[in-house]
């Protein structure tokens, strides 16, 4: 398509304008400002007058149209010749490309009857675009028409290309308009996230499901985040004092994690981790042996697919010198109570949670989470929430909690599970619930669907949290039995 001719948008409207003492002004706008006065957005009805600086032009509705001025009501009109002694005069009002929407634009350049993509996803200095296929001929202008009506706020406009197939779950480019930088900042609920658009995943749309999911995380809590990015779960529950084991397979979403830790202050509180996600969970269950402390972190670099454990599993350098957490011990009646409670305050509390947690999360912003540093924690003892925020794959992970927890080092209520994934119209919560139980070959009690947004006409995503099954612990009271005849 030829280049934008700015020019072909300019509009000029014939008005009549009052001259007027500029000490009047606000007198006179008071007196017409009932369908008297130009009422357009963006645009002032008293300017200044080219004339003599002492006086304004007040410049009336395109419904005046008579220098008599006998379309204004004849009240208004007789006050007025008391206020002062008034001029009529022509006023030329010129609207240019400047003052035209993009929408507006965009419907003048584009074939009749097509839907205009004048609106797109912002991330920070970014705009994404979803051209269709078929306006990709017209991407060139689209994308100067979305940049110069949102700069400075706009700086970067990027056209997404193609669906996402990496196992990274990040979509491929392209620049169509300002610079080619998409390193860029977000703010959530007082957190500031730093990202490379380009490199890592990020979705704006979910900034309530953080919210409230991590509402209901408490302080001290010990959270697994199977799926981190940049940290969207994890840095909000670090702020909140809770302990964060957070993995991803990007390595670029790890690197990000670390810096948005230090950012808001809380990497102390946050343990990364650059994994498959279920040798992540494995890794986490490992019990060292107690005569060789070092082994456990050993295990978080044994592999190539792991990155440094002195670097991304150990955010104040001592993750072995851990001390050991009274908890209550495990019982069938704390888990069922805990699992009555929790589903109570999340179909009733979570509007008060999420504003309180919202509240106190921007008061910490800035400044280091109140409190000596972490407790020193065993994850092979106690979590106790795992979040998995991965809806396209996640009800496919859920295998790997069977038999992951051993029971005999197990202490307190079981944890968590919140699995995101999609359910189409023609599936239902029973189908998914079936395919979740299917995975971890055990019967799950109390399952709590959330609808968190509709991502296409026929498909939402959802959140199913649930408590994991006690079914899921692995018993090795046999083993040891057999151990010991032998």
């Amino acid at each position: 398509m030829e280049k934008l001719d700015e020019s072909k948008f300019e509009q000029r409207l014939q008005l009549l304008a009052l001259r007027i003492p500029r000490e009047l002004a606000s007198a006179v706008t008071r007196l017409l400002r009932s369908g008297c006065l130009l009422d357009m957005p963006r645009v002032k009805p008293v300017v200044e007058d080219p004339e003599s600086d002492k006086s304004r032009l007040v410049v009336l509705s395109e419904k005046i149209q008579n220098p008599d001025l006998s379309d204004i009501p004849e009240q208004a009109r007789n006050l007025l010749k008391q206020l002062c002694s008034v001029d009529v005069v022509p006023y030329t009002l010129t609207l240019g490309y400047s003052y035209w929407s993009a929408d507006h634009i965009l419907k003048q350049l584009l074939p009749a009857g097509v839907e205009v993509p004048s609106s797109f996803e912002t991330i920070g200095h970014v705009a994404h675009l979803n051209i269709p296929d078929d306006l990709l001929i017209y991407k060139d202008v689209i994308a100067k028409v979305i940049y110069d009506k949102n700069y400075p706020r706009i700086q970067t406009v990027a056209n997404k290309v193609g669906a996402i197939s990496n196992e990274f779950r990040v979509p491929k480019f392209e620049i169509l308009a300002g610079k080619n930088d998409m390193v860029t900042e977000v703010k959530q609920y007082g957190a500031t996230f730093k990202l490379d658009y380009g490199l890592v995943y990020w979705n704006s749309r979910l900034e309530h499901e953080h919210i409230r999911l991590v509402s209901l995380f408490k302080k001290g809590d010990v959270i697994c985040d199977m799926f981190s990015g940049i940290g969207p779960f994890s840095v909000p529950a670090g702020q909140k004092g809770c302990i964060v084991y957070a993995n991803d397979l990007n390595p670029d979403s790890v690197r990000y994690l670390k810096i948005n830790a230090k950012i808001n202050k809380v990497e102390d509180y946050i343990f990364t981790h650059n994994m498959d996600a279920r040798v992540f969970m494995q890794t986490l269950m490992i019990v060292p042996d107690p005569e060789a402390k070092s082994q456990f972190a050993a295990a978080n670099c044994s592999s190539e697919e792991t990155v440094s454990a002195n670097e991304n599993s150990m955010p104040n350098g001592n993750h072995n010198d851990v001390q050991e957490i009274c908890q209550e011990s495990l019982d069938d009646s704390s888990v069922v109570n805990t699992a009555k409670r929790r589903q109570e305050t999340s179909n009733e509390g979570d509007v008060a949670c999420q504003e309180e947690d919202v509240n106190q999360t921007k008061k910490r912003n800035n400044k280091k989470v109140k409190s000596s540093g972490p407790l020193p924690v065993k994850p092979w003892e106690h979590i106790d929430h795992v979040v998995m925020n991965l809806p396209a794959s996640a009800l496919q992970f859920l295998d790997c909690f069977s038999g992951l927890v051993q029971k005999r080092y197990w202490k307190g209520s079981l944890p968590w599970i919140h699995c995101y994934c999609f359910i189409r119209s023609s599936e239902s919560e029973e189908l998914i619930l079936c395919e979740a139980q299917n995975k971890l070959n055990a019967k799950i009690a109390e399952p709590i669907f959330h609808r968190v947004r509709d991502v296409a006409p026929n498909k939402a995503m959802y959140c199913l949290s649930f408590m994991l099954p006690m079914e899921c612990l692995k018993d090795e009271t046999e083993d040891n039995v057999q151990s010991v005849d032998g």
